[in-house]
């Protein structure tokens, strides 16, 4: 079992930054892939970020590619997310979720444990 709670939600103004943390419990915290996804109001949950297990590997949706930043300390058993020229379009509920392997994960039904989420809102 790997439990995952969000923080580090806010509002920003257009332009700025924020960082999102994801801290998990459980003994197979290093050896899970991670991800970070997204569900803005009226829309699908849409796949933001993932990292591998080592955190050697990442990849990210083309929408955020160059603004936002994934990466990980299994030593604090946590994954973050950088978020830099944040714009309206990334307002949404932002989830971390933990895959069972350790490879990166695209799609949100390659993951098995999910965050309650962080509310990101970003003004014009």
């Amino acid at each position: 079992q790997v439990q995952l709670v969000e923080s580090g939600g806010g509002l920003v103004q257009a332009g700025g930054s924020l960082r999102l943390a994801c801290a998990a419990s459980g003994r197979t915290f290093s050896r899970n892939g991670m991800g970070w996804f997204r569900q803005a109001p009226g829309k699908e949950r849409e796949f933001v970020a993932t990292i591998t297990w080592a955190g050697g590997s990442t990849y990210y949706a083309d929408s955020v590619k160059g603004r936002f930043t994934i990466s990980r300390d299994n030593t604090k058993n946590t994954v973050y997310l950088q978020m830099n020229s944040l714009k309206p379009e990334d307002t949404a509920i932002y989830y971390c979720a933990a895959r069972l392997r350790p490879a990166l994960g695209y799609s949100q039904y390659e993951y098995d444990y999910w965050g309650q989420g962080t509310q990101v809102t970003v003004s014009s």
